[in-house]
């Protein structure tokens, strides 16, 4: 195990804790239609832990630029000082699922070494995920769906009838459906939650071989730290709609507006996640009993998979 590794080691306990913490500061909107008022309570406890560890941290996938404080912005400094620390947040993934209670709203962090995560601007990204042990560069963005289906059906000894494809339920999607519809796949549409979406490629009763369509970036660089863990497969591109997007992109330094980043460009050295479920789903969501809680939280670090039950009495 490498130096760096040893350095995020020490924060196994920490990251856990802070994703169970932002659920349960969640438990009291779940289904109360108020998205924001749920966001912002995941946002603030989320922030108060991460400010109580000695690390040297900055946000490079947030929520939001600074203006859209209290959100965790991209920039901004946490932490008591300590090891430089790389931080993706998104304290509540699903904000619409955790407001109408539905399946798998989670509250998810990522750390790395400084500088090993790419600092996107909240802006879309074209991605494509696929599952762990297949053959390297299986899949690629810029090769037609139906070649990217006949490839993974190959390496899987499968047909492309028996393949399980997920993309996020949008119109912006429907030429993309109407092809898959061609290819004979199972599709699965999601409304909201495209980071498990892609880590589910690769956990065992995910049911899903392939992610692809248009989501959030900071969504996309969650799920490549997550990805990277597992052992899974992911490209992304940026998206950009409007010339502020493109100087808000510039200003974090990036120059190459079409490139397309394979999972070792979006999370170059080693990770690791943490998510805890909100809302019932694929893991148990926030439980209460008499002011008493109980969380569910998939923890992932290289060679690592633990899911990790918590009670708080």
């Amino acid at each position: 195990m490498n130096k760096n590794m040893n350095k995020l080691n020490k924060l196994l306990y920490n990251v856990t804790e802070i994703t169970s913490r932002s659920a349960i500061a969640c438990y009291s909107w779940i289904g109360r239609g108020n998205e924001r008022g749920a966001d912002q309570a995941a946002v603030e406890s989320m922030r108060t832990s991460l400010n109580d560890l000695e690390i040297s941290g900055r946000v490079v996938i947030g929520e939001g630029e600074r203006d859209d404080a209290p959100m965790l912005y991209i920039g901004e400094l946490l932490g008591k000082s300590g090891p430089d620390i790389d931080i993706a947040v998104d304290p509540l993934e699903g904000t619409t699922i955790c407001a109408h209670n539905k399946p798998d709203s989670i509250s998810v962090l990522a750390i790395s070494e400084a500088s090993n995560m790419l600092n996107a601007p909240d802006v879309y990204m074209e991605k494509i995920a696929i599952g762990k042990n297949l053959p390297q560069n299986l899949v690629d963005l810029d090769e037609s769906i139906e070649k990217n289906l006949k490839s993974l059906a190959t390496a899987k000894k499968c047909l492309v009838q028996d393949l399980n494809v997920c993309l996020l339920n949008r119109p912006r999607h429907a030429e993309l459906i109407k092809v898959f519809r061609a290819q004979g796949v199972r599709i699965k549409l999601i409304d909201d939650g495209d980071v498990l979406a892609c880590l589910k490629t690769c956990l065992e009763g995910g049911d899903i071989d392939m992610y692809l369509g248009t989501g959030g970036a900071p969504e996309g660089v969650l799920a490549a730290a997550g990805l990277k863990c597992l052992g899974g497969q992911m490209q992304g591109r940026l998206i950009f709609n409007t010339q502020e997007e493109i100087a808000r992109a510039s200003s974090i330094g990036i120059i190459d507006l079409s490139k397309k980043y394979n999972i070792h460009e979006m999370v170059k050295g080693e990770a690791i996640m943490s998510a805890t479920w909100v809302t019932d789903g694929f893991f148990r969501g926030v439980k209460e009993m008499e002011n008493n809680y109980t969380t569910e939280t998939l923890l992932l670090a290289p060679n690592i998979i633990r899911i990790i039950k918590t009670a708080y009495i």
